[in-house]
């Protein structure tokens, strides 16, 4: 070994027999960080929900009380997050209870099937809403045939 003949091994200090109290702080630092600044929603896909395009659609708008998201893999998202049908049906019927008239909206993406925004509709007003709106998008001007 090369650090024999200067004798440079004596001098070296000995390696700590535990960890460092320095490693646990660092440690906890990271843990709290991930906590406050961490998402659910981290490997999630993105939120790209392209919705249909409805002439009269800002005519029927309306207030809701609260919205979900449905993508087109059929995953339905929702404020507090991903959620399954069964787990949906709970969601809504906590949501339900919350407010005097409560109201959904349905974001749902352009290509989800109508059968599971009825399913959904049909869900929520078994659970006590009382109104239910579909989301859509106005057609721009060019495409809708105005000048």
């Amino acid at each position: 070994m090369i650090t024999r003949p200067l004798d440079i091994a004596s001098r070296l200090q000995a390696e700590p027999r535990n960890f460092d109290l320095l490693f646990y702080v660092n440690g906890g630092l990271i843990m709290i960080f991930f906590m406050i600044f961490g998402s659910r929603f981290v490997l999630a896909p993105g939120m790209d929900i392209v919705l249909p395009q409805v002439a009269g659609a800002r005519a029927g708008a309306a207030a809701t009380t609260c919205y979900i998201s449905v993508q087109d893999s059929g995953q339905i998202y929702t404020p507090d997050g991903m959620r399954s049908l069964a787990q949906l049906q709970d969601w809504l019927k906590t949501r339900a209870r919350e407010t005097r008239q409560p109201s959904l909206l349905i974001r749902a993406s352009q290509r989800v099937a109508m059968s599971r925004v009825t399913e959904i509709s049909g869900m929520a007003y078994k659970n006590g809403f009382v109104n239910v709106i579909v989301a859509a998008d106005e057609p721009e001007a060019a495409e809708a045939g105005r000048p």
